[in-house]
């Protein structure tokens, strides 16, 4: 490439690495072309899937702060560019990795933090943010449940106590 061209790719690249949420790296040794599509369109929808030249990429990882992205950018790699639900992309690499050994995930970073292969698939295992929204909303709705039944068991313990002593006064009268 020529210089300007390889200034163009630099710029580009660090601005995706600004824009998006996270950043997944992977390495896609031996996989065909056909299977790297299929990988694209998996993650259509909040992520973008881009191979790179490591040099580029390295360059511009520094430029944004992501120094720490450079020292796995060895061999064939690719990122890919979160700018939605970062689980949802992780889960979508995890699971074509299942059935395509050459796809290896590598790490990537979140929120300006380093992430190991092992943590990206932990990132992978959590649930939704939909399912934890309301898995959270679900607790707090029992938590008022219970706290309405509290309330309200001095005044029903109240009136059955009430109805109590009139049965009794009725039988005795």
């Amino acid at each position: 490439m020529a210089r300007p061209d390889k200034e163009a790719a630099v710029a580009d690249l660090a601005n995706k690495l600004r824009e998006s949420d996270a950043v997944l790296l992977t390495e896609y040794r031996g996989m065909s072309v056909a299977q790297l599509k299929e990988l694209r369109r998996s993650l259509v929808g909040n992520a973008e899937y881009a191979v790179v030249k490591n040099t580029l990429a390295a360059i511009a990882a520094r430029q944004v702060g992501l120094d720490a992205l450079v020292e796995d950018l060895k061999g064939p790699s690719a990122l890919t560019f979160v700018t939605g639900e970062p689980v949802e992309a992780a889960k979508a690499l995890r699971d074509f990795a299942k059935d395509n050994k050459q796809l290896v995930i590598k790490g990537g970073v979140m929120d300006g933090e380093l992430l190991s292969a092992e943590a990206v698939d932990k990132l992978a295992s959590l649930e939704s943010r939909e399912v934890l929204l309301a898995k959270a909303a679900g607790a707090m709705k029992a938590s008022l449940a219970k706290a309405a039944h509290l309330f309200a068991a001095p005044a029903s313990k109240a009136v059955r106590t009430v109805d109590a002593l009139r049965e009794k006064q009725e039988t005795a009268a």
